[in-house]
């Protein structure tokens, strides 16, 4: 951790190896096309597609209607790709689907791993960092199924010199107000096992007072967690910056002057987790009130500026601390590649009929339904005087204009120098660069930037 591997002439070489080979892939795809025209290759390309459309319209009527319209969405959801795996199996054309689809995965696999080869590493360097004296942990034993208890996390802590301040689930807490008391009894690292939410309040404790911040993947989904590369599958071992840490650099998100570490969310999303029997119910709470804010009567847009940009009349938006993987980039797993860009990250979604739910399907950031974009200021407006907003899944009203903004490296977070899920950096599949890699572009454009 902490270093910059160089990339030498090798690594040069095996990446423009991987290029060709991904390129290769491409032109095989195609010449199997060509091959099978008059054997229906055309034909798998074509239903295959009919298929996406299909199945992306019925989920659409299923989420956005009630009744007699849900239930053909969900069978239509159903039948669309069973239809086309029949039809495939039923005229031969199986074999040649499946050639067609290992020839595009072969090559978005050479693609990616070409660019992460050739790029240079982002990944975040750790500065050294000392043991803390008197650090103290805030442990909410409510917090994800109760894994404070079942990994026994306290008397760890409490092993490795910490201070715990266990939290009663029968009488809420201001977190915020307990981690300034830590820090005025003379702490000097604060920490947090329990949910996004918390980690966000008691962050912005630990950078008001420059203090470094410890996370503990005690939470339910720990996104905030896995981005920082920490294991969430046994938090104690989270414990273990506290003897043998690193120190890193972060940005943290502030939205009218509330703290947040991962996302703030405006509009549908937002509007669900109001609903008090969410928490008990998700799945059944978003197929009840799905309908009324998509299409219902009285159903309210929002408007945003991001930068300089206008997005009008969208049913969500969602503003990030540092961008997520492109929505096209599936490997991405929902997780953001660096926590230190000094840029959010916007995702705006406007899809109002089973039309526009298949354009997204088949063209996903390219359609007009979504829209990606970074940005420095985010400022959400809707003809409402205040809205719902969900930030890091906590359900709050505010009142409108609200507006995002980073505060770039304001955070120190301290974390075990053996970090199992550390992510890799992966560069978006962009053909013109796999073409200027693959064919000896790439040295002459960068000896022209130079």
């Amino acid at each position: 951790m902490g270093t910059t591997p160089t990339k030498g002439p090798a690594a040069d070489g095996g990446a423009r190896l991987l290029a060709r080979l991904a390129v290769l892939a491409v032109v095989a795809s195609l010449v199997v096309l060509v091959i099978t025209l008059g054997d229906g290759g055309l034909l798998v390309v074509g239903v295959g597609l009919l298929g996406l459309v299909l199945c992306a319209a019925g989920i659409w009527w299923f989420v956005a209607h009630r009744g007699a319209v849900r239930l053909l969405g969900a069978l239509l959801a159903v039948a669309a790709p069973v239809g086309v795996i029949v039809l495939f199996a039923h005229d031969g054309l199986w074999v040649t689907a499946l050639v067609l689809c290992l020839c595009w995965a072969a090559a978005l696999a050479c693609a990616r791993t070409a660019l992460r080869r050739s790029a240079p590493e982002r990944a975040q360097k750790a500065a050294p960092a000392a043991r803390p004296k008197r650090p103290v942990l805030i442990m909410n034993p409510k917090s994800g199924g109760g894994k404070v208890e079942r990994f026994g996390l306290v008397g760890r802590a409490e092993e490795l010199g910490a201070r715990v301040i266990l939290l009663d689930p029968s009488a809420p807490a201001d977190v915020a107000a307990l981690a300034r008391e830590a820090v005025g009894d003379g702490a000097d690292l604060l920490g947090v096992a329990g949910g996004d939410g918390t980690q966000a309040l008691v962050a912005e404790v630990a950078a008001a007072h420059d203090l470094p911040f410890l996370v503990v993947s005690a939470g339910t989904r720990n996104h905030f967690a896995m981005d920082l590369g920490l294991d969430r599958d046994d938090p104690a071992r989270c414990l273990d910056a506290l003897t043998d840490g690193e120190e890193l650099r972060i940005d943290l998100g502030d939205v009218d002057g509330r703290p947040f570490v991962n996302t703030v969310s405006f509009g549908v999303y937002a509007d669900i987790v109001q609903r008090p029997e969410y928490r008990d119910d998700k799945a059944g709470t978003i197929l009840a009130v799905m309908p009324d804010l998509l299409l219902g009567e009285g159903v309210r847009r929002l408007d945003a500026r991001i930068d300089g940009t206008p997005l009008t009349a969208q049913q969500a938006v969602l503003v990030s601390n540092n961008p997520y993987v492109s929505p096209d980039e599936f490997s991405g797993s929902g997780r953001r590649p660096s926590l230190h860009d000094g840029e959010l990250g916007v995702l705006g979604i406007r899809v109002e009929d089973a039309a526009q739910a298949a354009d997204l399907a088949v063209r996903g950031s390219q359609s007009t339904g979504l829209t990606v974009l970074t940005a420095h200021r985010v400022e959400v407006t809707s003809d409402a005087d205040e809205i719902s907003v969900a930030v890091d899944g906590e359900a709050l009203r505010m009142p409108t204009p609200v507006v995002c903004v980073l505060r770039p490296g304001a955070l120190r977070v301290l974390v075990p120098r053996d970090r199992p899920g550390v992510p890799v950096p992966v560069p978006p599949v962009r053909w013109r660069r796999i073409l200027d890699l693959a064919f000896g572009r790439r040295e002459r454009s960068g000896a022209a930037e130079r």
